[in-house]
């Protein structure tokens, strides 16, 4: 019996010219295709003029759970199942995660076709910094979820990457403004790859007031990190005190930890001295 697989296919954001050739050819090719939407899978296998030859299975977040089971049995017993969703890569806050744990449990050959994200197309074009950075997903719908989820980010100093719904990014927004501060930098990234992409960058504060009138189209935002916090002066001089004590001379010591904590070493000397 031939070897069965899930094959995960990151899909187009909205332009299907950003399909690769190996989606088309899975398309063609898979056995079982589990889709979020087969309507839409359907649509984009017309544009991209690839003729699925497998069954369609419809696979959304409500009856996931109900339909795992059979799509592993269809891995097992030896057959390709290629899990799509609307737009981006399975499992990544849109269903496919239950089965990507369930395939692996199996020991069952699980492959992924890289596709279009809209996580990191935000990032790239936030002109936010992009070296390291956290994926938060859907913020909580409810304001008072909303303010601890983002009581978690105040600190934070990794760019933040989240989705969230047009009607809700206003509240988003100027919660974020009064949890993590007004003039913290963010961008609202709308509609990405299609003809009305629009990329929104400023404060918290301007971002809410820009959002008020009302936003429309998928949203992805990304929130700047948090700026390190200055250190305290009379914490770092006791770590040059204690230096001193253990028997470094008093000079060397203020020169470490200025080294290490970009305080001025006259300052730390002074105050160790006083």
């Amino acid at each position: 019996m031939a070897e069965g697989r899930l094959i995960l296919a990151g899909t187009p954001l909205g332009n299907a010219a950003d399909a690769s050739p190996r989606l088309r050819d899975a398309l063609e090719s898979a056995d079982v295709i589990a889709a979020e939407d087969t309507r839409r899978t359907k649509t984009l296998a017309a544009a991209l003029a690839a003729q699925p030859r497998g069954r369609f299975v419809s696979f959304y977040d409500a009856v996931e759970a109900q339909k795992t089971e059979g799509l592993v049995d269809a891995v097992r017993e030896g057959q390709t199942v290629l899990l799509v969703t609307d737009a981006g890569m399975p499992s990544v806050s849109d269903p496919g995660y239950r089965l990507v744990v369930a395939c692996a449990a199996a020991d069952l050959p699980i492959t992924c076709l890289p596709g279009p994200s809209a996580v990191t197309t935000a990032l790239a074009l936030s002109g936010l910094p992009c070296d390291r950075f956290c994926f938060e997903g859907f913020a909580p719908r409810k304001p008072g979820e909303r303010t601890r989820w983002l009581e978690q980010l105040r600190a934070e100093p990794r760019t933040a990457v989240l989705f969230e719904s047009p009607h809700r990014l206003h509240s988003l927004l100027v919660d974020a403004a009064a949890v993590l501060g007004a003039g913290r930098r963010a961008a609202v990234c709308r509609e990405l790859t299609k003809t009305y992409e629009e990329v929104k960058r400023g404060t918290l504060a301007e971002l809410a007031d820009w959002a008020e009138a009302g936003v429309k189209g998928e949203i992805t935002v990304v929130l700047a990190g948090a700026e390190p916090e200055a250190p305290d002066l009379d914490t770092l001089v006791a770590r040059v005190k204690a230096m001193a004590a253990d028997g470094a001379r008093l000079k060397d010591a203020a020169a470490a930890v200025a080294a290490e904590t970009g305080v001025s070493k006259k300052a730390l000397y002074d105050a160790a001295v006083r």
